[in-house]
Order: structure tokens, then sequence, then C-alpha cells
């Protein structure tokens, strides 16, 4: 299988040169030249896989086979191997037809381990067979960061570098990065917003002469393809759960990025018989107001109890929009342009196509917050505040009662304290076992300020021989 860019100057690459790329040298992203489908009868025959056994069957045409097999079986077995949960991704039930499936099972309780921890088996496999050293430079919200440090710390030929918005990741996210020891481990506090960090990570990537002579950037970030492709899995998985593919299934996802509900579309486009998808976003509602209104237009970034999706800009929707344009790379590149810098609406046949594909809606602290009180009254199940924005606009905008309609639980309650206390949970949701001394742990960090020079510096200074 070959990668294209949605920008359409850049060469076509295969998967494992994708892998170790990041941004395509014309400023788009890489995407499958073609996607693999599947007819009902295909789809059904996995529905009894265990989900490593059903994560090789829809991975392994994406590696184009560029790792064998057995080595590609030997990675998803082992990526999967410290989840607390022997489902992987359970499903638990809050109403009729109405369901939350826990991605947070793994290891720094967040669904990006899905992605992450294969990431970096992928990497440690791929550079020690080229014996090739390289540099992660990734920028967080909240979660990627922990997870790819715990994905990649292990990696011998990786330096990584996580770039988080100083002061503004939950205390428990901070410290699943800060406390991990690694010689490798590098953990940079940018005085600035998300969207700050985001957009040094991609004017790295566009010129790397900052780096020792031999080293590339390689992207953590949901830019690089191999986290989607991991990311689809879950979906076939659930939606087996609740009947698939005898009946359709419904998912609502807590998206910023994008790149979660992506998957999401890939699954459907794949051959899944999904029915709606619904784009939940907080404060920061720039994807809700875009496909409820054509108009994609930037607003100042707002701190929210959803910091994981405090985002202006949804660097995964060009992945999207890259298909509702008919795969036109000049018309992307152009769009993305005028994105930076004006108000922008797509044409009628193009918005069309993104309306057919995705409900959105909106949903604040206040509302958060009553949504967390309110299933934890009804159910004792306890939301953090990311899957309460997910079940909120899953009831808003749910079209049928009759198809199951599955939120994506993306991150375990005891990562966002405030707002769970303020839904009126007595105390802290406690860490499970496993992360019982976090807060014991020492921290080490970099307070560096938002200047793209300052931070090049540091990384230079500490990528090892």
């Amino acid at each position: 299988m070959k990668y294209i860019s949605t920008r359409g100057k850049a060469p076509a690459l295969n998967f494992e040169d994708v892998l170790l790329t990041g941004l395509a040298p014309d400023g788009g992203l890489y995407v499958p030249e073609t996607l693999p489908e599947y007819s009902k009868e295909q789809i059904a025959a996995w529905s009894s896989l265990s989900y490593t056994d059903l994560a090789f069957q829809i991975i392994q045409p994406f590696i184009g086979g560029c790792i064998p097999d057995e080595d590609l079986k030997a990675i998803i077995d082992d990526t999967y191997v410290d989840f607390r949960h022997p489902a992987i991704a359970p499903l638990v039930q809050l109403d009729r037809n109405e369901w939350v499936l826990e991605l947070f099972q793994g290891p720094t309780l967040a669904f990006k381990d899905f992605a992450l921890q294969m990431l970096g088996r992928l990497l440690d496999y791929v550079l020690e067979r080229r014996q090739q050293k390289v540099v992660i430079m990734g920028a967080t919200s909240g979660d990627t960061g922990s997870a790819a440090i715990q994905g990649c710390k292990r990696c011998s030929n990786i330096d990584i570098f996580i770039l988080h918005p100083y002061q503004r990741v939950s205390e428990v996210q901070r410290r699943q990065m800060t406390t991990v020891v690694g010689d490798n481990i590098h953990n940079i506090a940018l005085r600035g917003h998300f969207d700050h960090c985001q957009a040094m990570v991609k004017a790295s990537f566009a010129d790397q002469s900052f780096l020792p002579e031999g080293r590339q950037l390689v992207a953590v970030n949901s830019i690089n393809w191999a986290r989607i492709m991991a990311q689809i899995v879950y979906y076939f998985y659930a939606a087996y759960a609740v009947g698939a593919p005898n009946r359709s299934v419904s998912f609502s996802v807590p998206t910023g990025n994008f790149g979660d509900i992506y998957a999401g579309y890939l699954a459907k486009r794949m051959g899944l018989s999904i029915d709606q998808l619904v784009v939940a976003t907080n404060q920061n509602d720039i994807l809700h107001r875009f496909i409820s209104g054509n108009k994609f237009e930037k607003h100042e970034l707002q701190h929210t109890l959803s910091p994981s999706m405090d985002i202006v800009v949804s660097s995964n929707f060009e992945r999207m929009l890259f298909d509702c344009f008919d795969r036109d790379g000049a018309a992307i590149a152009d769009l993305m342009e005028r994105m930076n810098t004006e108000t922008v609406s797509i044409p009628d046949s193009a918005f069309a196509k993104v309306r057919g594909l995705f409900d959105s809606y909106s949903v604040d602290d206040a509302a958060t917050v009553e949504t967390i009180a309110s299933v934890y009254d009804a159910s004792e199940y306890l939301l953090d505040p990311h899957s309460a924005i997910g079940v909120k606009a899953a009831r808003e905008c749910r079209r049928d009662d009759n198809t199951p309609m599955i939120t994506l639980a993306t991150a375990h309650p005891a990562k966002f304290p405030d707002a769970v206390m303020k839904a009126g949970y007595p105390t802290a949701p406690a860490l499970p076992h496993h992360m019982s001394d976090l807060f014991d742990l020492d921290e080490r960090y970099e307070v560096v300020d938002n200047k793209i020079g300052d931070v090049h510096a540091f990384i230079a200074a500490n990528v090892r021989a």
C-alpha cells in the first residue's frame, strides 16, 4: 500500500517511510492511496475474534508488506499486555441502547494508549532494523505526551521531547509525563497554550536544521498515520459487541484534533455499518461551528474543564476534507492556506458531504458538570469531563433510540478531579493501584518561553550522541 499527501505535491511513500516522516514535505498529511473495503460477510467473519486478532486483520493491509506478518502479529500482541482489563476495550451500559466504550484501560488511563503503545513498538522494530536514531518531538494538550512517553521510553534509538502548555494541563496529566525516568525523556513546559505547542512542532518538522547531523524528527501526534490506523480497530470491536454487522451502530466521540473520529469515519468507509458519527466538542468548538454552519473561523482559546480538547485548530480535519474535495490536493493546499488567515466556507457540494457524514454538538463546562452528575445519579457510573461531553452530545444528536449509541470514554475520571468534584462527587477519584504513588514521585521538566529558538536550543543540547 502507498500513501499520498493531502496537498498533492509530495512523493508517495510506503508504510515504513510514512511511519518515520510525519508531515509530508508539502505540508500535507499522509493518507492511504486506496482504502481496504470489506463486505458484510467478511466483516461478520471477524466478529468472534479477540481484540489483538481483530487488530491484526484490520491493520495488516495498511502495512503493505513492510513488516512480515509473523512480526506484525507479535508487535500487536505485545502492544496490549499492559492494559488492565482482559477485554482491552470493555463496554459499559448506561441506559437502553446507550453505552460507553472504556478506552482508558491502558497504562496512562487514556485512549491514546491504544495507538501510542503500538507506535512505540513499531518504531522500535523499524529503527532497530535500520540501525537509525531519531528524535520524537510532540505537542500535547494532556494525554498524548504521557502515552507517547510510556509507549516509547524503552526505545534505545529514540530521544523524546514533549511540549505541553505550562500550567494548563491537569496535575495528574503533568505528573504522568514528568515522573517517568529516562535519559532519553525530556518534558518542555511551554509558556503558551496547546496551539502554540502544536504550531512549534509543525514549524520544526518543516525546518529540521537545528538537529544534530544524521537525526530526523518523528511525529507522535495524530498526524502520524500509524496512530489513526490503530484507532480504527476499536470501532469494529465495539460494534460487534452490540450486534454488528447485523445491526447498525452509532458513535459519539469527544474530539479536539479530529483524529479519533476520523478513525471512525474510516471504519465506516471500510464497510462497518455505522449510522451516526457525532462530533462532540467543548467550548473550543471550531469543528461544531463548521459542521453545523459551514464557517471555519478561529476563535480565541478558552480554558475548560476538559483540557485535552482545548484546541483552536483541528489538524486531522484536513484528511477528511481531502476526501470531501474528491482528493484534489491543489484545492486542499489553497483551502488550508486560507483557513490560517481568514474565515472560510467551502463549496456546497463539499459541505453536503460533511453534513452527510457527521452530526455535531458543543458542550460548555456547566453542561459537562451536569452530565457527570446526572449519569452518576442514575447509574453510579463516573465519567471524566471529556467522556461526559461525548454522552451529552450523543443524547442531543441521537436520531434513533433503537440504534445502539456508543460514546467513546476517552480518559479515566481520576485524571480530572476538579471537574468530577464540581459535579458533586465527594472526593478526588482514586488512581488505579499501579499509579498509587504518582504524587510521591519526583518531577523533571524544563519551563521554556514561547520562542522556537529557545526550544530548538534545548533539544539540540539534549539529544544523546
